[in-house]
């Protein structure tokens, strides 16, 4: 059962207070179960560099921590992508979020360890899958990055979701400086503009992540808040 914070207490963090509630929280799950944390936000948010800051600190305190990306999961493009109301099939049809929590996610959660060999999606490459072989063993923590992690449908799965609080402003010269998929500048704000951001705000408007989030963490100098970290994210 996710860990329930009352809306008056719920409060921005920083990543020092995330990784401390963590370990507070990871002390008190069963010992045969391993802590599940979701980390997500918008693309571009720095989702990313804040889940390897958590994780880095967390090793370092003798933790066995799985990070898991959620990026692979993607459907290919023809299953993906859709030309009509492109935003609302992309939010809808974007990931095979029932296939990742469980085939991989909810057992490794549940056993601590998990052996299993996935189809994953490469941005990339619009063909084809490729083979990969996830293996844990004795996991304490599971960390899961991505986008629309706080769904409805998937709230109850973790016990502390973190979101990653950041201005689409910025999100968008953060994911044009990256150029990730290899495209040209102007294909890339194009698709940000009519697809990903778009269904980022539906996921906004209909799943209310903030505030169901557990703690929230700014990663942006646009947004005034005493705790900003990690501006240079990308």
């Amino acid at each position: 059962m996710a860990l329930e914070i009352p809306r008056e207490n719920r409060h921005m963090a920083n990543t020092d207070e995330a990784i401390a509630l963590i370990v507070r929280e990871r002390a008190k799950v069963a010992a045969q179960s391993a802590l599940l944390v979701a980390v997500s936000g918008i693309d571009g948010s720095g989702k990313g560099y804040i889940t390897e800051k958590i994780v880095t600190q967390l090793l370092l305190q003798r933790l066995r921590v799985a990070s898991i990306n959620i990026d692979g999961w993607l459907h290919l493009p023809e299953k993906r992508f859709s030309t009509e109301h492109s935003a609302e099939h992309f939010y809808k049809h974007g990931i095979r979020f029932e296939e990742m929590f469980g085939q991989l996610v909810l057992p490794l959660k549940e056993m601590r360890s998990h052996r299993t060999l996935a189809q994953l999606a490469d941005a990339t490459n619009a063909s084809a899958c490729r083979e990969h072989l996830y293996e844990f063993e004795d996991v304490d923590i599971v960390i899961l990055e991505g986008i629309f992690l706080l769904k409805k449908a998937f709230r109850a799965y973790y016990d502390l979701s973190l979101w990653v609080d950041c201005t689409f402003a910025t999100a968008l010269e953060r994911a044009v400086q990256r150029g990730q998929e290899g495209l040209p500048r102007e294909e890339t704000i194009r698709d940000f503009e009519t697809i990903y951001f778009p269904a980022q705000r539906i996921h906004i408007a209909r799943d209310d992540p903030r505030t169901y989030s557990t703690l929230i963490i700014t990663n942006d100098p646009r947004l005034d808040s005493g705790h900003t970290v990690g501006f240079m994210a990308k």
